[in-house]
């Protein structure tokens, strides 16, 4: 990258790992939570690792963008700030340079990536990554650029395609799970502990889909759960009656977004069969509940395997969501080429300024009645274009763009050392 001189470091990576080789459980180590996040870019900042990071922290994937002398300075800041090792990353991790790491953030922020293909949640996620970057001064030209790039490809696809027509998401998977393996669904009782986004949307998806008046929702902070319950007209209890209510439940859905496990096998006072979905990365079900025989355990994995008629037809888009990626990236290749030249294009600029001033410096001693605001109207304009017009012509795809920057520093007597 040094070639385009976006950046002091030599090479933009991306280091992490996602569910494609990390199940949930290693997913969970490396999960890093909002103070994590902004620990790793305070360091960043003021060890000065690199002059731009980005991170993206999901319940599929965890991965960190940026300029760096050598990647492992990433993946040092990843397993100091998290509770996964070196060893751990190394096994299920991958590591992105250049076009490469470009090439990889247009998938994953288009959703052709995702878990469940299509799933535009990760567009925000970048959004969010994006605005704590840019807080503490970590996102230059480039990453700025490239990030919008990115989101313009995503709008297109969104509103070009129907791949993300039809309900897929953990959410729908989760009910869609439920409405298989679950008999009598509508007798049968449930209980959604999270009301976070995720709990939300696996709420609409349980009253839509289930037709059963029997859940109950529970949250840390009790007046969340009210208003979901209000809107369809469920039952809350209280965080502390959470054991009892499991005593109760046929069904028990997990969204806490908790750092640790929110409920194990002590937990679980009953005998009666109980089906656990548990829709959290890190894992908010403890594994113990595992070795009670009424339990059956059902993390968002492998509800995300889940597939129906409504993926299937996802897929066929992925041709077209794809041509618009390349279409959008090849616009943004062609800014990247021209700032091979923007050393070249200041020199001249700076150079074209001299002459200028100093010819209105000898106009102004010769002229009595010599007008200074309306002379630097005109010769600024005049720079800008003739520099414009130097631009274009080295952004010109027929042009050998080498033997034309050599011959503009011979021409104007441009220092390289200014470059």
């Amino acid at each position: 990258m040094k070639q385009y001189n976006i950046s002091k470091h030599n090479s933009f990576y991306c280091v992490g790992l996602s569910y494609q080789k990390a199940e949930a459980h290693i997913r969970g180590k490396f999960s890093l939570s909002d103070t994590a996040q902004a620990s790793i870019l305070e360091t960043v900042k003021v060890e000065k690792i690199g002059d731009g990071a980005l991170i993206i922290s999901t319940c599929n994937r965890t991965e960190i963008y940026g300029f760096a002398p050598h990647p492992c300075e990433f993946i040092k800041l990843l397993c100091d700030y998290s509770n996964g090792t070196a060893e751990e990353f190394r096994d299920v991790a991958y590591i992105f340079k250049n076009k490469d790491a470009i090439d990889h953030l247009f998938k994953v922020g288009t959703g052709l990536d995702s878990q469940i293909l299509g799933d535009f949640e990760i567009i925000s996620q970048l959004k969010k990554g994006f605005k704590a970057s840019q807080k503490v001064g970590l996102i230059n030209g480039f990453m700025e650029r490239l990030v919008n790039a990115v989101i313009t490809a995503s709008k297109r696809i969104k509103n070009e395609t129907e791949i993300s027509s039809g309900a897929t998401s953990v959410a729908f998977a989760s009910v869609q799970y439920i409405l298989k393996n679950v008999e009598n669904i509508s007798e049968k009782n449930i209980l959604l502990f999270g009301t976070g986004k995720i709990g939300r949307n696996t709420c609409e998806n349980l009253v839509k889909h289930t037709k059963n008046n029997h859940i109950t929702l529970i949250n840390r902070t009790k007046d969340k759960a009210e208003r979901i319950a209000g809107k369809f007209n469920l039952t809350v209890k209280d965080y502390a009656a959470l054991s009892e209510e499991i005593q109760k439940t046929d069904v028990l859905i997990v969204a806490t977004g908790a750092e640790r496990p929110t409920v194990s096998k002590d937990d679980i006072l009953t005998n009666k069969e109980l089906l656990i979905l548990d829709l959290s990365i890190p894992e908010n079900v403890s594994r113990n509940v595992t070795k009670l025989d009424n339990v059956t355990l059902v993390h968002l994995d492998a509800l995300s395997q889940v597939t129906d008629e409504t993926l299937e037809r996802r897929k066929a888009h992925i041709p077209k969501a794809e041509a618009i990626i390349d279409e959008v990236k090849t616009e943004f290749t062609a800014w990247l080429e021209t700032r091979k030249f923007a050393p070249t294009i200041k020199a001249l600029k700076q150079k074209l300024t001299a002459i200028k001033n100093a010819e209105l410096d000898f106009q102004r001693k010769k002229i009595s009645d010599f007008d200074e605001s309306q002379a630097e109207i005109i010769t600024n304009r005049i720079i800008q274009k003739i520099t414009t017009q130097f631009a274009n012509h080295l952004k010109d795809e027929n042009t050998t763009s080498e033997e034309s920057v050599a011959l503009i520093q011979k021409v104007f007597q441009l220092e390289n050392n200014s470059l």
